[in-house]
């Protein structure tokens, strides 16, 4: 019992000094881009995007480093469910969501095709009989090109969409420096602290690695988002709304999984099944779906999204 407690407390705390951090990452981040003059829009699609998916990220990078490739796969997997079926149906059930034409006809089919390659990346046995669910250098090292293909879309956006608003940095140059420095070290510290407490408690309480990372460590890395995510709903920012959860999905696939197994090598698990990967693909069609139904995610359309997502937690625990 004292092990539970023990590894229970240090999970926590690294939880919160990890969305803390990240925070704070964010913040030095966009105060040295603002000094060095990049565009505000570009901030928000790369800074902010990075920031809140640092997080995550790291803890890849520690899990994989570490031999728990199930905890790799179960990050990233359930936090692109999280984000489009619990965070955006919430905001959508708080305040309907407009969506812009150019969502609707860019960057949501770009997130579906993403979404599509991950799928097909994800699922061999599906395609070839015999063959075991892995992803190779290879399949990173594609998932890193996608991410630079959408780079290349915000670069253009940001050249159409020229914001000459005067922003004031929240801290100085050589301040943001520090923090980034300082912050970065705080990250890596505390997923560490994240990934060795959750790979305890499943072993002494006897949970796979897929559940408690898919339910702790993705739903308590995603609180940040979720109160982003309504908080700009709510102030009817509606494209930070969405455009928020299609850039951290969009990274999450690309950096967060491409990254590591770029750099670590092959990752297969046998814990993830077709419908796992399935239901990520889902997530997205269900989100360009209903975005272009009516250009708006109704608060009916948020019910539904929050439904699929209990429905398919529910199967998680049970199978």
């Amino acid at each position: 019992m004292t092990l539970i407690l023990t590894a229970l407390t240090l999970f926590v705390i690294g939880l919160v000094s990890l969305i803390r951090f990240s925070d704070i990452f964010v913040s030095a981040a966009s105060s040295l881009s603002i000094h060095l003059k990049v565009p505000k829009m570009l901030i928000a699609l790369t800074v902010a995007a990075f920031g809140t998916c640092a997080p995550e990220l790291a803890i890849s990078f520690n899990s994989i480093s570490g031999g728990n490739p199930d905890m790799t796969l179960a990050n990233v997997i359930g936090s692109c469910i999280v984000n489009i079926l619990l965070i955006v149906g919430i905001a959508a059930i708080v305040r309907p969501i407009k969506v812009k034409e150019r969502t609707i006809k860019k960057e949501l089919p770009l997130l579906v095709i993403i979404t599509s390659a991950f799928f097909v990346l994800l699922t061999d046995s599906l395609f070839k009989k015999g063959s075991s669910n892995t992803l190779s250098r290879a399949d990173g090292i594609m998932l890193l090109c996608w991410f630079i293909l959408f780079m290349f879309y915000i670069i253009g956006l940001v050249r159409k969409n020229k914001n000459e608003e005067t922003l004031i940095p929240e801290y100085s140059l050589k301040k943001s420096v520090i923090l980034i420095i300082l912050t970065l070290i705080g990250i890596i510290v505390s997923s560490d602290i994240v990934v060795d407490n959750a790979v305890m408690l499943a072993e002494v309480l006897g949970i796979s690695q897929k559940i408690i990372s898919m339910t702790a460590i993705v739903i308590g890395t995603s609180l940040p988002k979720l109160t982003m995510t309504v908080n700009a709903a709510r102030k009817d920012e509606f494209d930070m709304a969405v455009g928020n959860i299609i850039g951290t999905n969009i990274f999450n696939i690309c950096i967060v999984l491409g990254f590591p197994i770029s750099i670590y090598g092959t990752v297969s698990s046998n814990a993830f099944t077709v419908v796992d990967s399935s239901i990520v693909l889902l997530a997205s069609i269900i989100f360009y779906i209903f975005g272009k139904s009516g250009k708006v995610l109704s608060r009916r359309e948020g019910v539904l999204m929050v439904l699929v997502f209990l429905i398919y937690y529910v199967y998680l625990f049970i199978s």
